[in-house]
């Protein structure tokens, strides 16, 4: 399989969850501008919609938006435990959980890093501010219940962005505790490092390209 993804977006997400699942995948980075992959062919030709992430399979077709990828991979391998059978209460839990990280965390904070919408940054704040404070007193320590899932890599990933586009974690420490816990796992160092991230620093709970480490 392979997967589309640009370093530290949420392609993160299944890029982690593969990892975790002892899923063989190959990276194939897009660039954020052009478009443009490694051997110079056009990402556009293979998803119009130019966004990651995106799996090839192995036959040819394509899968898109995360958290259908994760799920997707995770039932490749049941017997890991990173999601609840299908049909299940628990895989409703995750899955609804997938869709609020989605629609209420990754959208606002995708918004705040486009200059068209810094008129409303103080109200894209404000909203997730009340998102970030249910998803703190819902924290079991992981999103899902007292396991991890993969509806975890997906808020690490997205709650990462937040040192660029703020609001402050400190205002949450269980969100802080959580992406501290989620980055000494050692498939979430292996990916890191796979895409060129780095720790902010010793005592961060943010990661970063290694080029913008001071």
């Amino acid at each position: 399989m392979k997967l589309y993804m640009h370093a530290g977006a949420c392609s993160l997400s299944p890029h982690i969850a593969a990892r975790e699942l002892d899923l063989p995948i190959e990276l194939v980075h897009v660039d954020r501008v052009s478009h443009r992959m490694p051997d110079g062919s056009d990402y556009l030709e293979l998803n119009s919609m130019g966004y990651v992430p995106a799996l090839q399979l192995d036959d040819g077709r394509f899968l898109l938006e995360g958290p259908a990828i994760v799920q997707y991979l995770a039932d490749l391998r049941p017997e890991r435990r990173l999601a609840a059978p299908a049909g299940t209460p628990e895989r409703t839990r995750l899955q609804s959980v997938l869709n609020f990280i989605s629609s209420e965390v990754h959208k606002p904070l995708g918004m705040l890093f486009d200059k068209a919408f810094q008129p409303v940054r103080e109200a894209l704040h404000a909203r997730l501010a009340r998102r970030f404070d249910w998803i703190a007193a819902q924290l079991g320590p992981y999103t899902a219940g007292p396991d991890f899932t993969v509806a975890d890599p997906y808020l690490f990933a997205c709650l990462n962005w937040t040192q660029f586009t703020g609001p402050d974690l400190d205002r949450w420490p269980a969100l802080v505790r959580f992406q501290h816990a989620i980055l000494e796992r050692p498939h979430v160092q292996a990916a890191l490092a796979a895409e060129g991230m780095v720790r902010r620093d010793a005592t961060s709970p943010y990661f970063l390209p290694a080029s913008m480490r001071k």
